[in-house]
């Protein structure tokens, strides 16, 4: 009899349907999951927060006249019952969600911001009072300020220097005294198009052989879709390896040498390079010296060449 895993390839997906993931006690908030199953499978799903699997059913889990204490981590399983058993697939990445007792809360942007795009912050309140001033602090230290019933910010062509802890204070009038109350600090978070890579050496005898190694080159590309495609160059000394290439890794000769990784993007005009890797040399090229059998004296670099040339000939 063939054993039969209980848990499956594909995770389950978690969907913050409401717009924000910080809401105010009282309020109510909708979460759906999805079964990415091509077979088009029947699975019921199951609810956690953290590790406490909660009694909700269905692919819809909705939050009513939330409470601080319903605050956590929430993610999905989809179960389904077979002959030999209950089969789940894997737990999906898990949704955080605040929910907050104060009276002003800070909107982030709904999806990652990238270098150069437009941020746009807003500052949300509990009921309706007549606001006149909105204040927005980065770090504790003010940045903007409003005067007036727009309570939302804007920052062009953002850098990652515009990342931080964010807060704002709202203040209106009422029977002539001014209250405020400020948000908690909300992280926000800026990432770079693309990265800059770095290169990995493997040079494993019983994956590539004596005479073969590999370059992986790892970058983080955060191009909105459709992200246009990313071309790969390897560099031995500073001199380019073959043709640009469509995936992140090249298989070349083992040899001596500095060894780095160029990633470019044509349509969007990026280029990043990585910081030089050494194979086969001891770094900062130490020259120490050594007798070679009583004859002249040879260099580490070259004990090394003669090493490595004894290791491909085998």
């Amino acid at each position: 009899m063939c054993n039969v895993p209980m848990v499956t390839s594909f995770r389950a997906i978690v969907e913050l349907v409401s717009d924000n993931s910080r809401i105010f006690t009282g309020e109510s908030l909708h979460l759906r999951c999805s079964i990415p199953d091509i077979h088009g499978s029947n699975w019921s799903v199951e609810w956690f927060r953290g590790s406490e699997k909660l009694p909700e059913t269905g692919e819809n889990f909705k939050l009513w006249n939330a409470n601080i204490k319903d605050s956590g981590k929430f993610s999905c399983q989809g179960a389904r019952k077979t002959m030999i058993g209950i089969i789940r697939t894997l737990q999906s990445v898990p949704v955080e969600i605040d929910v907050d007792g104060g009276w002003a809360i800070l909107k982030p942007p709904s999806r990652s911001t990238l270098v150069g795009d437009t941020l746009k912050l807003s500052c949300r309140f509990r009921g309706f009072p007549p606001i006149h001033e909105t204040i927005l602090y980065k770090d504790g230290i003010e940045v903007m300020r409003q005067i007036g019933q727009n309570v939302s910010f804007y920052f062009s062509n953002v850098t990652l220097a515009d990342a931080g802890m964010y807060s704002c204070r709202v203040s209106w009038d009422v029977r002539r005294r001014t209250y405020s109350v400020t948000s908690v600090n909300t992280p926000v978070h800026i990432l770079e198009v693309l990265s800059q890579p770095l290169l990995e050496i493997h040079a494993d005898i019983k994956m590539f052989g004596a005479k073969k190694m590999k370059l992986i080159c790892h970058v983080q590309y955060n191009a909105r879709a459709p992200a246009p495609p990313v071309h790969y160059y390897f560099y031995k000394n500073n001199e380019q390896l073959g043709m640009a290439k469509s995936k992140n890794y090249d298989l070349v000769t083992k040899a001596l040498g500095q060894y780095s990784c160029r990633v470019k993007v044509p349509q969007l005009d990026l280029v990043r390079r990585s910081k030089p890797s050494s194979f086969g040399e001891m770094p900062g090229k130490v020259n120490m010296k050594f007798s070679w059998f009583g004859k002249e004296e040879l260099s580490s670099s070259t004990i090394s060449h003669i090493i490595l040339s004894l290791t491909l000939k085998e």
